[in-house]
């Protein structure tokens, strides 16, 4: 048994906020209420994209606007990044992105931008597409800038400030609005087909349980599984890459298909 002195450590009013913030499960590693932009809406973007550039080919437009989530995937994985939930995870307010200064700062998706847009351009001769690429990449960093809490910092090594409009804490049912009027607005624009605007609603309602507790949902297996939840956001990502470049690519060749038969029943009348 020790006899010695015991130290009395004085516990200021932040680190007993800190310590009952980890006793609920919130990470003190960052912002505890945060939140992916469903992954079929940062897809829908290469939609507008495409509209804009529509010489383009679509593939690397769709690559283009997820590109800093793949990157925050392969981060996770190698434990460069840091994702992590709460003991219970009900809604988006129970994720929490911990760590991600190198996939989701300012300075690396401009910089990521800028650096593959010249070595298409100039290296490539290839002027639209690397344009088309380089607003892909930071289309991402604008729409969570709108949607994250703050967590995306300026650069990598940067504490503060931490950026992020918080539209998923304010209000998540907006939120969820928000992003279902957004991909309905990509579709628009694009002028696609009723398949490809189906897959964009649905798409959308199924990700629904994640903005309210009170509608369950899987998430609540990604309790204490963070990449569980990495692999289930990838595999999300993947999907509706997939599937809209599929589905728009099908619209663009019927279109194509009845410009060409409408004008052939011109040249043959004429």
């Amino acid at each position: 048994m020790s006899c010695g002195r015991v130290r009395v450590t004085k516990v200021t009013a932040t680190e007993k906020q800190d310590r009952q913030n980890q006793s609920r499960g919130h990470s003190c590693d960052g912002p505890w209420i945060e939140g992916h932009m469903f992954a079929v809406d940062h897809a829908a973007t290469a939609l507008l994209i495409k509209r804009r550039f529509p010489a383009a080919s679509l593939t690397p437009m769709l690559l283009s606007v997820q590109a800093m989530e793949f990157a925050w995937v392969g981060f996770n994985y190698l434990g460069i990044e840091r994702t992590t939930t709460a003991e219970t995870v009900r809604s988006v307010a129970d994720i929490h992105l911990a760590y991600m200064p190198y996939s989701h700062s300012v300075a690396t998706a401009v910089g990521a931008a800028l650096l593959v847009w010249f070595i298409i351009e100039k290296g490539f001769g290839r002027a639209f597409l690397g344009r088309a690429v380089g607003i892909g990449i930071v289309s991402h960093l604008i729409l969570d800038l709108a949607t994250h809490g703050h967590d995306i910092v300026l650069w990598p090594g940067l504490a503060a400030p931490k950026l992020g409009l918080g539209l998923y804490a304010a209000a998540p049912m907006v939120a969820f609005f928000v992003e279902l009027i957004y991909g309905t607005f990509c579709w628009y624009l694009y002028r696609g087909g009723p398949g490809l605007l189906a897959f964009i609603t649905i798409a959308n309602l199924a990700n629904l349980s994640i903005f309210s507790p009170d509608i369950p949902g899987p998430e609540q297996f990604l309790a204490g599984h963070p990449l569980l939840l990495v692999t289930f956001i990838f595999m999300q990502i993947v999907v509706s890459l997939v599937l809209v470049g599929i589905l728009a690519r099908r619209h663009g060749e019927a279109s194509t298909e009845t410009w060409s038969a409408g004008l052939r029943h011109q040249v043959q009348r004429g």
